[in-house]
Parts: structure tokens; C-alpha cells; sequence
């Protein structure tokens, strides 16, 4: 018969699935294994009480027969008899994160990098090829990245036997964890490579061609695949990512596609309106201004700007006006701004006109 609530003793509702009940007796078995609480008879006991648990839920026919009879099938239940092999395979992935009894494997993928390349705004608007001197570590050519002499086989492992675990007990329960002698790979490299002292990888410089489309943006990556760190026994490179970062402008912002930059404009030029020499990627170009421009206003050149990266066509030249005020005035510019003065006060704009209306209605005069 089953003395307890099993769901309780897990921490879990009746309809868990498989992996909540996993990841559940992961943490309490780590939390009450015997090897973090020496000595605490308590500990020990709610560890056997939550293995047995598991050994119940995690079974598909015992958790039926004890959903619909609240019994376990068997002599009682205990963790002896209600398949115990699940039970060491799950705690000892959930403790060092690999299946069990399963050798490392032996081929590995080699490590990405990373490049980070600094081009300027005009760069970017009409693409480069460059140059990179990536240093990085090749799969060694003697030994094929395998790390062991060429003509000579590594050994058996003689700690583990070739398992490439060993297993001790704890009460109850028996337990597997690397092998410390091979680390795992159930086999010690007696002849080591000597073009690469045994690592399979040699430190190496390579220059590499790098396209940079048009348009391309800041933050950007390029991936150049296969120009990673080499793999090892057999395995595959890793890839190079190569970062873009734009260096700022001296006069321009980038805003997606569109190049934005202040535009200084006299009080007499935003008024009475102009044509003005602005710049461009390319050089200098002539925009309108309209009578009556206002402080902040944007002014387009359509197809100045970026080139899209994933489309057709360019981006705008935007310039932002900003009305100069000068510090200093002749006398004829004094008498001018005078003479202004008093008639823009009897005819003033719509902007002031409702600034005036405002304070009034606030201060009642």
C-alpha cells in the first residue's frame, strides 16, 4: 500500500507531465542528496522518500494503478523494486548534465568569433572589400585535430576501463561521474601529436576578404562560415562573425535610411525664403527653402541618403533648420531690427497671438 501522497512529496499536481516531474526530483534530490548533508539522518531519509516518489510517477503503469488505487503494484512500493535505472540515468543528468553511462563525444565543433570592424558613414553607403588579419586556433593538419601522433592509437582508459565514468555507492544508491584519469573520453593519449603538443590545434593568422554590402548598419554582423576557431577530432570549424560599427559623422546622423544634419539659416533666409548649398555623401547639392520656414523644420532631398540594404533605391537628406541669432549688430542691422520690431508688434503671428490669449486667461489682464 501507498503510505503517502507522492505529488506532495515531489512538490507537484496530479496532472504533471513528464519533464515537471523530472526537473522536480532533480532540485529536491540535489537539495537532500547524502553527499551535500553528511551525517543528517533526516536528509538521507527525505531523499529516499522523494527517489521512491519519483520511481512511482515516473513509471507509466505504476502511476496509472496508483492514480486509480492510491497503491503501488509490487511488494510495497519501495525504491528497490519499482525500476531504480531511471532513477540513476535521471539524477545523474540532472547532477552533471549528460545521459547515463554515455561517453564525451569525441568530435567537437570549433568555437565562433567574433571581429569588430570600424568603417565610416561613406563607407557604409557605398560598400567596400577589406582586408582582416583574424588570429585563431586551426585544426592541427599533422594529426587531423585528434591531438595523438600519427601511426599511434591512444590508450584504454585503465581507471575507468574505457567507460569514461567511474561509479561508487551511497547507501542505496550507486552514483557515476567522469572519469578523473581521461576526464571522460574513456582513452589516454600516451603519444601526443608533435605538431601540436597534443591540443589537435595549432595558433595560426589568416587574412581573410571581407565584402560589405551597400547600406549595411551599425550593429550589423556578417557571418563567414567556417573561418572559426578549428575543430577538434574530426569536427567542424566554427563560424567568424565579423561586427559592424560606423564610426559618427561629422555632419550627418543616420536615421534607418535617411541622413539627417542642422541647418543654420539666417532670420532673413527663413522669412523671405533662399537657395542654399547643403552637403551630401557625395559632395554639395542646392535646396530650396520656402518662404516662411519655421525654426525646426525638416527640408528633404529625396534620394540623397542611405541605400537600402534589402531593398532598392536610397534614403532622404534631411536638414533640420536652425535659425542663427547673431551676438553682434551693426548699426544699420540695429536700426532694421528696430524699425521690425515695431511692426511685428502690430501685427503679430498666430504662434504669439495665442501665447498672448493663454497668459491672459491665466492672469486675467
Amino acid at each position: 500500500m501507498a503510505a503517502k501522497d507522492y505529488y506532495s512529496v515531489l512538490g507537484v499536481g496530479r496532472g504533471a507531465d513528464d519533464a515537471l516531474l523530472k526537473k522536480a526530483y532533480r532540485t529536491l534530490a540535489r537539495q537532500h542528496h547524502p553527499d551535500k548533508n553528511p551525517g543528517d539522518a533526516r536528509a538521507e531519509e527525505r531523499f529516499k522518500e522523494i527517489s521512491e516518489a519519483y520511481a512511482v510517477l515516473s513509471d507509466p503503469d505504476k502511476r496509472a494503478h496508483y492514480d486509480r488505487f492510491g497503491t503501488v503494484p509490487g511488494s510495497g512500493g519501495g525504491p528497490g523494486d519499482v525500476g531504480f535505472g531511471t532513477i540513476i540515468e535521471d539524477l545523474f543528468e540532472g547532477f552533471f548534465g549528460g545521459g547515463g553511462g554515455a561517453r564525451r563525444t569525441r568530435a567537437r565543433h570549433g568555437e565562433d568569433l567574433q571581429y569588430r570592424l570600424d568603417i565610416s558613414l561613406e563607407e557604409a553607403a557605398h560598400g567596400l572589400e577589406t582586408k582582416l588579419q583574424i588570429p585563431r586556433h586551426e585544426t592541427c593538419e599533422a594529426c587531423r585535430g585528434s591531438g595523438q601522433e600519427p601511426g599511434t592509437t591512444p590508450e584504454t582508459c585503465g581507471t575507468c576501463r574505457g567507460q569514461g565514468q567511474v561509479r561508487f555507492s551511497q547507501g542505496f544508491l550507486t552514483v557515476a561521474r567522469p572519469c578523473p584519469a581521461c576526464g571522460g573520453a574513456g582513452r589516454v593519449n600516451r603519444h601526443p601529436c608533435a605538431g601540436c603538443r597534443g591540443e589537435g590545434r595549432v595558433a595560426r593568422e589568416r587574412l581573410l576578404t571581407v565584402t560589405i554590402p551597400a547600406g549595411i548598419e551599425d550593429g550589423n554582423q556578417l557571418r563567414l562560415s567556417g573561418e572559426g576557431e578549428g575543430g577538434l577530432n574530426g569536427g567542424p570549424p566554427g563560424d567568424l562573425y565579423v561586427l559592424l560599427q560606423i564610426r559618427p559623422h561629422e555632419i550627418f546622423v543616420r536615421q534607418g535610411a535617411d541622413l539627417v544634419c542642422a541647418l543654420p539659416l539666417t532670420y532673413p533666409q527663413a522669412c523671405l525664403g533662399d537657395e542654399v548649398d547643403v552637403p551630401v555623401l557625395d559632395g554639395k547639392a542646392r535646396l530650396t527653402v520656402p518662404p516662411g520656414t519655421q525654426p525646426g523644420q525638416r527640408l528633404t532631398l529625396k534620394g540623397k541618403g542611405m541605400p537600402h540594404l534589402r531593398g532598392r533605391g536610397h534614403g532622404h537628406a534631411v536638414y533640420e533648420v536652425v535659425i542663427e541669432v547673431p551676438k553682434k549688430l551693426s548699426q544699420r542691422e540695429r536700426e532694421l531690427l528696430e524699425e521690425l520690431r515695431e511692426t511685428s508688434t502690430a501685427s503679430s503671428g498666430p504662434l504669439l497671438s495665442s501665447f498672448l490669449d493663454r497668459m491672459k486667461k491665466l492672469f486675467g489682464s
